[in-house]
């Protein structure tokens, strides 16, 4: 082990000895390697960022981190959803795991038309308990008017793309037309409290949030679709959707985390991750060429200091050993600066902000932040190592098959 070890020494300072002797060409691939680990840094961070904010977004908005309904309700339930009503009292999910939830409310979905005068469009309501969903909604925002916890029971609160189709202002008086759950025709007249704007435009121009006894009332139901879950941590939205699938009765209750519910931001997830392969592919191409050929210089270079080495005893492999120690410790420094750099560079560019226009299904801009994590920190360091160490191995290859003779003569 200390023979080794002291072998493994060796090759170490005789590597980091000859990369200082060609100091501009080493210093060109440490930028590159640094660059590119930079680059990756702030491209990752970026959308991580933005998988971080549509994550919580989405969340708090609308879907909380857990939805339990009747089994079967999202997948048959849109045509006759009150045939899997829940009751009201949500105790028996409170009672699960009290440590992880931090709040817990019904919801009744209903749908129809509402009208303001002559105009009338239709919609897709839900009915909530305003104090218990605060904790739950709390990234949905009142752009004007105020919300259903400052508002008299007769209120609702209208998305703002909703509002603008139909024409409505913060103090109206609207009208709800549905049909009810036997199939009769039912209304009501209530004010609009306030217009709200979510980070899904879609939904805000279908949208409209009403008190549960109102929607109960309008559709003559009782109890709830749905009861929407908030955790602590969304960390923990598997670990405790699999504790409430194994204490709640499975013909009774379905427990859908919200992953399952968000299809805009899993094809979103989806497309950025793509992009982000793509550009890491970019990346280690552009490396692994400039690694490449520092390395095959400095073999064309040495060629009679390698032959030399070869007629003195040094093994083939351990020519080819120094060389890939040469490419690691590129990949290995250049990683670690590029880490470093990319880490202030980011923190730079977040204190800033990064003025960004609406993206699809999103009805405002916003101001971008980069956020570089461990996790992605490791694949950018990664990056650089292995692709250091794939393109040193051709060159390596090539000094530790050469012919020891030819090797002397080299330019004598």
């Amino acid at each position: 082990m200390k023979l080794n070890l002291g072998i493994l020494r060796g090759i170490v300072d005789l590597a980091s000895r000859n990369l200082t002797r060609q100091r501009r060409r080493s210093l060109l691939a440490l930028g590159t390697v640094c660059g590119g680990v930079v680059a990756f840094l702030l491209a990752g961070g970026f959308i991580h960022w933005i998988f971080l904010q549509m994550r919580e977004a989405t969340i708090h908005a609308q879907l909380g981190h857990i939805q339990i309904t009747r089994p079967g309700y999202f997948k048959e339930g849109i045509s006759d959803p009150y045939r899997y009503l829940l009751p009201d009292d949500t105790s028996a999910v409170s009672a699960i795991a009290p440590d992880q939830i931090s709040a817990v409310s019904p919801r009744l979905a209903f749908s129809g038309l509402v009208s303001k005068e002559d105009s009338t469009v239709s919609f897709i309501g839900e009915g909530i308990d305003p104090v218990r969903e605060a904790p739950i909604t709390s990234a949905i925002s009142i752009v004007s008017g105020k919300d259903l916890t400052a508002s008299p029971p007769d209120s609702a609160i209208v998305g703002e793309g909703l509002a603008a189709n139909l024409g409505v202002a913060a103090g109206d008086r609207i009208v709800l037309l549905v049909t009810t759950s036997n199939g009769s025709i039912n209304a009501v007249e209530l004010t609009v409290a306030g217009l709200f704007a979510t980070s899904t435009k879609a939904y805000d121009d279908t949208a409209l949030r009403v008190p549960i006894p109102v929607a109960r009332k309008l559709m003559r139901v009782q109890g709830a679709t749905s009861w929407v879950v908030l955790l602590h941590e969304t960390s923990q939205t598997q670990p405790t959707a699999e504790l409430f699938r194994s204490k709640l009765p499975p013909k009774e209750f379905e427990v859908v985390p919200w992953e399952q519910l968000a299809d805009f931001y899993t094809k979103t997830v989806t497309l950025f991750s793509k992009q982000v392969g793509v550009v890491r592919l970019l990346i280690a191409i552009i490396v692994i060429l400039t690694i490449s050929n520092t390395l095959s210089m400095a073999v064309a270079e040495r060629t009679g200091e390698i032959g030399t080495s070869m007629a003195l005893g040094v093994r083939r492999s351990g020519i080819m050993a120094l060389f890939i120690c040469e490419g690691l410790l590129l990949g290995t420094i250049g990683g670690l600066l590029g880490i470093g750099l990319g880490y202030l560079v980011a923190a730079a560019i977040s204190a800033v902000g990064i003025p960004m226009p609406p993206p699809p299904g999103m009805a405002r801009g916003y101001i971008g932040a980069i956020l570089v994590s461990p996790g992605l920190a490791l694949d950018a360091f990664l990056l650089a190592f292995v692709t250091t160490l794939l393109a040193s191995i051709l060159p390596a290859w090539k000094a530790s098959r050469m012919n020891i003779v030819d090797a002397l003569r080299h330019q004598r």
